[in-house]
């Protein structure tokens, strides 16, 4: 059963921060976060990086007002995720703005793979562009680079992903990630690259004396769009990050969202008034994903470039249509990965790597999530691709950093990994499906080698224990304004409680009320339709509950144990 521990926090910074006015409740939770001075909540967009530190982002400002001046022919190249899609949008929108000729082409993941392949440039030759822009992708693009200057076409590459040993052939890349870059955050999404890009852009237009006559572009408007992207992506919401969401969902809840947002919001049930970093990432970020999981993302992108209200509804029912179709799948290759990992002891393993033909190669990713959530084990779960390839989507625990294990297993056996690339926590990659079990073997063998028995010793992080009196509808509302999300987890809280209902509803779900010190508190357990006991300790949320006219206060269990 996984421990219960609270986050440590350092008392003086909470004490600073309930100084400046801050609830004593959220001192201590932006305490255990890292937050020493109120400063770093002050989410002005006077106070974003400068775009100087921002290596070659100045330079590819100038290479796109050239290539706009001289009325050249622009194509952005996207990626097949929500990230990848948002970055697009904003790409397109913003250039189109500063009067760019430009359109957008984006991989089909099941036909092309991820990133600028040569087959990809050759496809984009088709339109005859003069100049190609990555976006969520390219830095890993040394083939196509080549292809594209072969084919007399200019690369701009824009992506956050780590580099390999050797970078492509661009005319320019902005990466904070590559070799030389002093940008102070390293944790950019994709859509936060192209949105600095696009920055500095405007910047030089203006210097150019570009918009005289005109209205200026407001970039400020694309910032529905990159808080999108930035949770949907899941990278950490370091400063920089939360200054973008927090401001991203200022324009949703002030009813200012583009009509592809506002129309998700709507297919989700969700009011976009009262937006959250948790719609971001569970309600709107999942189904945009799905068009790239399951058809083409094009769909999602024209969602998002959409203008017309009706239209952008009518593409986001069809985007919700495609999640709907994508649980399905995900339910059923979630049971037969359970069923498959019965045959074995999991906690004897590192890692946990599983293959099946008849699986989705869109949805394993999320397969692998899940596995890890549920196992705290690093799991690479992979699909049948093309020409006897299998293709894995890999998701990691804290302490193994699984691009750099991935480039382990490489070096130690050359050739048998085709493919990869990722991020500390998320990866993908390519190997011959004959391969797999000699994967296998050499995956676990690095997995043993990076990772202690303590580090997969599965915790339940809490933020401690509220009084009583703290449990209000109050505090509820006001964590629900703030912004949370990856390495910036949502407050959670350990307590005792004594179960005074409980019933069934919904054929999965429990919805109870609790009892502690004398108060009783309405709760719900979602996914858990069997009876608690008399007596648990539990880790919840306060949620703020809307129900004919009606707002309370809910908490909401995410895991407990018997008293």
């Amino acid at each position: 059963m996984p421990a219960i521990v609270a986050r440590p926090f350092a008392p003086s910074d909470a004490q600073t921060l309930s100084q400046h006015g801050l609830h004593p409740v959220l001192a201590r939770i932006y305490a255990a976060r890292g937050i020493g001075s109120p400063q770093q909540l002050e989410y002005d967009l006077k106070n974003l990086l400068p775009l100087s530190l921002l290596k070659n982002a100045q330079h590819m400002a100038v290479l796109l007002a050239d290539a706009i001046a001289a009325g050249k022919r622009l194509l952005v190249i996207a990626d097949y995720d929500s990230d990848g899609a948002t970055a697009c949008a904003v790409a397109v929108r913003a250039l189109r703005a500063c009067g760019a000729q430009v359109d957008y082409l984006v991989p089909n993941r099941f036909e092309y793979g991820y990133g600028l392949t040569p087959e990809i440039v050759q496809l984009a030759a088709s339109a005859r562009p003069d100049m190609l822009i990555t976006v969520d992708n390219g830095i890993a693009s040394v083939a196509g680079v080549a292809e594209a200057n072969r084919l007399g076409m200019q690369v701009l590459v824009t992506d956050h992903h780590l580099p390999g040993d050797e970078l492509p052939d661009a005319a320019c890349i902005v990466n904070p990630n590559q070799p030389g870059c002093s940008f102070p955050s390293k944790n950019l999404a994709g859509v936060g690259v192209i949105f600095y890009v696009m920055l500095a852009l405007r910047a030089e237009m203006r210097q150019r004396d570009a918009f005289a006559g005109k209205a200026e572009p407001n970039l400020g408007n694309l910032l529905d769009l990159v808080a999108l992207g930035t949770v949907a992506d899941v990278v950490k919401l370091d400063d920089l990050n939360r200054t973008l969401v927090s401001n991203g969902l200022k324009r949703m809840r002030a009813g200012k969202a583009c009509a592809g947002i506002q129309a998700l919001f709507k297919v989700a049930g969700r009011n976009e008034r009262r937006a959250s970093s948790w719609d971001l990432g569970f309600a709107l970020g999942p189904r945009l994903n799905a068009a790239g999981r399951l058809e083409d993302m094009a769909l999602g992108i024209e969602c998002l470039l959409c203008d017309d209200p009706v239209r952008a509804l009518e593409l986001a029912q069809q985007l919700d249509t495609l999640n709907r179709e994508r649980r399905a799948i995900e339910a059923d290759m979630h049971n037969q990965a359970l069923a498959a990992l019965e045959q074995i002891t999991v906690q004897d393993n590192y890692s946990l790597s599983l293959f099946d033909p008849d699986w989705h190669q869109g949805v394993i990713g999320i397969l692998a999530s899940r596995l890890k959530e549920k196992f705290h084990r690093p799991v690479i779960a992979f699909a049948q691709g093309n020409d006897g390839e299998i293709k894995g989507s890999g998701r990691s625990i804290a302490g193994l950093h699984l691009r750099d294990a991935l480039d382990l297993v490489a070096k130690r056996h050359p050739e048998m990994i085709r493919k990869f690339g990722g991020h500390a926590m998320a990866a993908g990659l390519t190997i011959a499906e004959e391969d797999f079990a000699r994967f296998e073997t050499a995956f676990e063998t690095v997995c043993a080698q990076l990772l202690t028995p303590a580090l997969l010793t599965q915790t339940v992080e809490t933020d401690g224990a509220l009084e009583t009196p703290e449990m209000s509808l109050e505090l509820a509302q006001l964590l629900r304004t703030e912004v949370w999300g990856q390495a910036f987890p949502e407050p959670a809280f350990q307590g005792e409680f004594q179960v005074e209902q409980q019933r069934v509803v919904g054929e999965k779900h429990l919805k109870l009320r609790l009892k502690q010190s004398g108060r009783s508190f309405e709760a719900m357990l979602f996914f858990h339709a069997d009876p608690l006991p008399e007596r648990l300790r539990a880790v919840y949320r306060l949620d703020v509950n809307e129900y004919n006219g009606n707002t309370t206060l809910q908490l909401l269990l995410n895991h407990w144990e018997p008293l």
